[in-house]
């Protein structure tokens, strides 16, 4: 199994954790990974601003991946909707098709649609399974409860996306419980994290997180778990900031997946990054068994 790596331009700047966690994971599961230089940024920035550029800067990775022959594995929430949604619009408008390649061409490259976008989460439930899974699990943890984040573009627009039920998903809350955790149930499991309103609306960007911190914590979370370099900053960076600007403390620490599987895998904290988190989480080792 292998895949073209997409990190992005979150996870390289400020969630470098997430890259050396899911490696290290993807490494024990024999799932092979190869970095192409010359991907840019996946065009999601500009969706709202700049349509056609957001396309193309999204088709010129897809190009470059189809090169090598391989599918492109995203770690990021975002660049998995807007690489998805672009792969999706090539394939079924011929125009649009014609007329980012004729752009793509002064570079020698071509989108012809032969390839596939998937996330990392998708990789672990659909190609690995939660069976194979816990066979690799040799820590498992026990009374952890934790409250699943799944984030907004992995969800939707469902059609295009395929990732889950946009409106009663699963996937994530079964690769939690493979750890032994506890998926609890809590009501804004399924609001957005805030992230896309900071620098916009800071204050309504905090009232977000914030009623999610306090939700999970109300419904007995240990922890937060999440699948996106976005909403780990939200939960991880911005919630400490919340607690010296507000006086919050929720102090519901966000753990990203494959931190949280690399441990019940028994690989050490230290090459999952986990010190690497702005708010402690050192604690979670001792649920383990």
């Amino acid at each position: 199994m292998k895949f073209a790596l997409f990190l992005g331009c979150t996870i390289p700047r400020r969630v470098q954790q997430y890259d050396l966690s899911a490696r290290a994971v993807l490494g024990r599961l024999g799932v092979d990974v190869v970095d192409i230089r010359e991907f840019n940024c996946c065009g999601y920035p500009m969706k709202n601003s700049d349509f056609k550029t957001s396309i193309l800067f999204a088709a010129r990775n897809l190009a470059l991946a189809e090169i090598q022959g391989l599918d492109i594995m995203t770690l990021c929430m975002c660049c998995f909707g807007s690489l998805k949604k672009a792969n999706y619009l090539m394939k079924q408008d011929s125009s649009l098709r014609d007329e980012i390649n004729t752009l793509l061409a002064q570079e020698g490259l071509e989108y012809k649609g032969n390839i596939d976008v998937t996330h990392f989460l998708s990789v672990l439930h659909k190609e690995i399974g939660p069976g194979a899974l816990k066979e690799k699990i040799i820590r498992p943890f026990k009374d952890l409860k934790i409250a699943t984040h799944y984030g907004c573009h992995a969800l939707r627009p469902s059609d295009i996306t395929q990732f889950d039920n946009a409106v009663a998903p699963v996937l994530f809350d079964q690769l939690v419980e493979t750890t032994g955790a506890k998926s609890i149930n809590w009501s804004l499991k399924l609001e957005c994290c805030g992230a896309p309103l900071l620098g916009i609306n800071d204050e309504l960007s905090m009232d977000l997180t914030e009623r999610k911190l306090a939700n999970g914590k109300e419904s007995g979370a240990d922890y937060l778990c999440v699948g996106c370099p976005w909403c780990q900053v939200q939960f991880d960076t911005v919630q400490e900031m919340m607690t010296s600007l507000r006086g919050t403390n929720h102090r519901l620490p966000s753990i990203l997946y494959p931190q949280l599987l690399g441990l019940a895998m028994g690989i050490d904290g230290d090459t999952l990054g986990i010190k690497m988190n702005k708010i402690d989480i050192s604690g979670i080792e001792a649920f383990s068994s």
